[in-house]
This record gives structure tokens, C-alpha cells and sequence, in this order.
């Protein structure tokens, strides 16, 4: 494939050069066997559960070994949950995989990526897991993470790292690194995920796929405290397609009762706002980030090539200064998420019944537990303090903007090894690199999404990144439908094609 693009349907003159797919594009973007194709196929009788769960189940054993991406099974489980009969969900009999940090799946390890977690197991299932059932879908297992979250890339020294189906020898992003992974690589057509700093946007990026994150409070993280202990973190899913990002989050949205926050209710299912034109948009794109921090010229590139599809499909396209200060959003962040992993390492210390052993962290995330041990309550409020001033700022740019447009990271997929938390230095000159465009957003609860749109110079993806108003999701969709359809990506990592 050329280059920083693929194909392009015809949409105006400067997409001549890009309507001649080769066969192999030609096959990867064709009608996506997505999980909504999958249950219609159910559905019609053209193929059974069985036989659906069954292939997941033998892509699996095949791919794996080579991607590190799935670190727990429940195979025959689910082959015996099948047997039984499953719910007559939306998704009846589609598989999926759950990210192995703050979901739980009844019976398998949740260890975070973690070795102070590595003998605990779930006595139940998330929320978000339970919603998965009640939709009919099969779970097949827990996909690789970071430890405990605390990297943009998923190299966890308990399970090894998870490996980019474009090339192994680079990584998935992080923290859903393993589910994006297990995703591009045509294991299961969709998978859970969670972002705390960009985890669900930046993998999806690295990796040729959809992903959205919701608003603050959008998805339940039950059992897990989430609006006010951990305001960073949202769940959903990393996709092939649009529409099963859509559906999967009409599954899994809304409140569980005593829930402390909400986002607003949409008017209409989130799998309805995809086929809706968006009317004509008013989107403000920037490739300069503020702080002066760099953005490599590729990933510059894919937000340069998206405003131009905007543009050519009618939108009102004007570039813009992003207004918020990324000093101040990294030190709420890095506040917040210090101060909730304290609370973690020591309710699990608690349960163990004893004091941290040296091998039970890796050196990164010791660093950070000892900085959370630093961090008073006052600090902690004036982190919460300083995020919604951000809010306000970046709130601000709505009134003349209906989407901003953004990198979804600053520099190209990284060599595994790049972010690696046995040698904290790294972290400290690489990790802010990644994270930087999408932290802000979690900071600031705000609905964000990344959307393939090209490759860079090793031929890795690059996604763009879309952001809307609190609430937003429904409007992010409708553009993402708009342009999926103009613009398509490949909906599989080469090498890995469907059948």
C-alpha cells in the first residue's frame, strides 16, 4: 500500500490517486463480517453458534502464539454455555474477548498485568460483562494490559508483550493493547476496553481499528468505583467497523442504580446515529499541540488527510489552536491516577495480608505508587479542580466548533522495548509522547474517537482523532459512519484475512 493513505472512494479530485485498491485491500474492505454480519448470519440460519464460536476459538490457538494478545481461556465454558443456549440478544452468539484491568469475567484470573494480582480471580462478572451476556455475546477470555494500566504500551513483565499483528516487532499501544491486538488480527471481531489516558484510542490507532471513548459516566464500571474515585476511566470496546462500536455501546450504556454520575441520554440508540447524515459540521483541525511538544510529520499527515475528506464531503473545515494547558492536564492525571493506585496496591496488600515484596511491582509503577504516597487530599482536589478548568477551556471551542480534530498520538507506532517500565527512564522521555493528545479528554471526561487514516512511514497505522461536547457520542458516530463509507479502512492487519 502507498505510503500514509489507503484507498478512498471517489469523493473529489484529491482522492484521484487512491481509487485503485489492490486485491488484497480489496478483500479487507469489503462487507465486514463484523459482529453484527456474524449474528444476522446466526440469526438466518446460514451458520450456528457452535460453528462461529469454534472458528473464534481456532484463530485463537493459531494467532496467538505469535501476538501474546489473550492471556486467559475459558474455551470449553464457553462451548458448554453454547450447549445450553444463550440469551436472544442483539449479538446472540458472537464472540468476544475482556480486557484483563477493572473488568472481571466469573472464574478467570484478574491480574491487571500485574504479579501483586497474579493469584486473584473473579468471583463474578462487571457489569459491562454481564451486559455482553444478557446481549447474547460468548466471552472467550481476558486480553493482555499493562501492568495495572500504567503504560501506552502493553509490555507487562508477568504475561510478556502483546505484539501488533502489522508487525510484531512493534507494539499495540496500550493499555487495550491485547484486545486491539485480537482484534486486527480477526481472533474475535470486537473486544472490551478500557481508556484512562488514551488506552482504548491510542491501541486503536496502532492498530488499524475503531475506538471510541465515551463520556464521563457513559458505561458502568461496576464493581469498580468509577466518577468519583477514578474520573479518568471509561469502558467500551475497540471495532472493525462503525456500526458494532455503536451497538456494543447501546449493550453496555447507562447507569447501574446508586450510580454517583450519568451522561446525558440520547434521543435515539447509538446504532441509529450511524446511518444519519450529520449534517453539514463545523469541525476545527489542528496538528500543533500545546506546549510545542512535536508531532511527527506522519501523524500530522493523517489528521491533514481526514480534514481534507471532511472538507470534500461538505463540512466547514477551518484549522484551529487546541486551548487547553498540557502542563496542567498531565499533573491531574498523573495526581489522579497516583493517588487511586495507592488505594489499589493497599487494598490488595490488605487482602494478601502482608507488606509489598520487591518482585510484586515493576520499577515504573513502584516509582508512581511511592509519588502517590506523597499526594495529599488537598492535591487531589486541586487536580479534580485544575480538570475541570480544562473542561471549561476546551468547552469554550464548541461554541464555534460542533468536532475538533486532532492527532490520536504524536509520533508512530514505537518498537516494543520503547516503552518499557523495567527502565522507568524510558517512560519518563518517551511515555508523555503518547498520551498526550488523549489524556486531556479522559481529564476532562469528554467523548473522543480515533478513526484509521493511513499508515506512516513503516507502513503502521495512524488513526485521527475526533472530539465532541459532553454527551456527544451520537454526533461523533454519525461522522465516523460518513466516513467509513468515503474513506475505508482496512478491516483486518495483513496476513490475517477472513475465513
Amino acid at each position: 500500500m502507498t505510503q500514509g493513505t489507503w484507498p478512498y472512494r471517489a469523493i473529489g479530485a484529491a482522492m484521484d490517486a487512491r481509487t485503485d485498491p489492490t486485491a488484497e485491500v480489496r478483500q479487507m474492505t469489503a462487507e465486514p463480517n463484523d459482529a453484527i454480519a456474524t449474528a444476522a448470519r446466526i440469526r438466518s440460519g446460514e451458520i450456528s453458534v457452535r460453528e462461529v464460536v469454534e472458528e473464534a476459538i481456532r484463530r485463537i490457538e493459531k494467532y496467538d502464539p505469535g501476538l501474546n494478545a489473550v492471556v486467559a481461556t475459558r474455551f470449553d465454558e464457553a462451548l458448554a454455555e453454547v450447549d445450553r443456549g444463550l440469551p436472544d440478544g442483539p449479538l446472540r452468539g458472537v464472540p468476544t474477548l475482556v480486557k484483563d484491568l477493572d473488568a472481571d469475567v466469573a472464574g478467570l484470573p484478574r491480574t491487571g498485568g500485574s504479579r501483586l494480582f497474579a493469584e486473584a480471580r473473579a468471583t463474578r462478572d462487571s457489569e459491562v460483562v454481564a451486559r455482553y451476556r444478557r446481549a447474547g455475546m460468548v466471552v472467550l477470555g481476558m486480553t493482555n494490559s499493562p501492568e495495572l494500566g500504567k503504560n501506552a504500551s502493553t509490555e507487562p513483565v508477568l504475561h510478556g508483550p502483546a505484539r501488533n499483528p502489522w508487525n510484531p516487532a512493534y507494539s499495540t499501544g496500550g493499555s487495550s493493547g491485547g484486545s486491539a491486538a485480537a482484534v486486527a488480527a480477526g481472533m474475535v471481531p470486537v473486544a472490551h476496553g478500557s481508556d484512562g489516558g488514551g488506552s482504548i484510542r491510542i491501541p486503536a490507532s496502532m492498530c488499524g481499528l475503531f475506538g471510541l471513548k465515551p463520556s464521563r459516566g457513559r458505561v458502568p464500571t461496576w464493581p469498580y468505583s468509577g466518577a468519583l474515585a477514578s474520573p479518568v476511566t471509561a469502558h467500551h470496546a475497540v471495532t472493525r467497523t462503525v456500526r458494532d462500536s455503536a451497538l456494543l455501546l447501546d449493550i453496555v450504556a447507562g447507569p447501574v442504580p446508586g450510580d454517583a454520575l450519568g451522561a446525558p441520554t440520547p434521543d435515539r440508540s447509538f446504532l441509529e446515529q450511524v446511518a444519519r447524515p450529520p449534517g453539514r459540521l463545523r469541525i476545527g483541525w489542528a496538528t500543533a499541540v500545546p506546549g510545542g511538544i512535536p508531532v511527527h510529520p506522519d501523524c500530522a499527515a493523517a489528521v491533514e488527510r481526514a480534514a481534507t475528506v471532511c472538507r470534500d464531503l461538505g463540512h466547514a473545515v477551518a484549522e484551529v489552536t487546541l486551548d487547553y494547558d498540557p502542563a496542567q492536564v498531565m499533573a491531574a492525571s498523573g495526581t489522579i491516577m497516583a493517588a487511586s493506585l495507592v488505594s489499589t496496591v493497599d487494598r490488595r496488600s490488605a487482602e494478601l495480608g502482608r507488606q509489598l515484596r520487591d518482585d510484586d511491582l515493576e520499577p515504573f509503577t513502584r516509582v508512581l505508587l511511592e509519588h502517590g504516597r506523597t499526594i495529599s487530599g488537598v492535591q487531589v482536589v486541586e487536580a479534580l479542580r485544575a480538570a475541570q478548568e480544562a473542561g471549561w477551556r476546551l468547552g469554550r471551542q464548541f461554541a464555534d466548533h460542533d468536532l475538533l480534530l486532532l492527532p490520536t498520538v504524536a509520533q508512530p507506532v514505537p518498537l516494543l522495548g520503547t516503552l518499557d517500565t523495567t527502565r522507568p527512564e524510558t517512560i519518563y522521555e518517551h511515555g508523555t509522547t503518547f498520551s498526550l493528545c488523549t489524556s486531556v479528554f479522559n481529564v476532562t471526561g469528554l467523548p473522543a474517537m480515533s478513526v484509521p487514516f493511513g499508515t506512516d512511514g513503516a507502513g503502521l497505522p495512524v488513526g485521527a482523532q475526533f472530539v465532541t461536547d459532553l454527551g456527544g457520542e451520537g454526533l461523533l458516530l454519525r461522522l465516523a459512519g460518513q466516513l467509513e463509507q468515503a474513506a475505508p479502512w482496512p478491516l483486518q492487519a495483513p496476513g490475517y484475512a477472513q475465513g
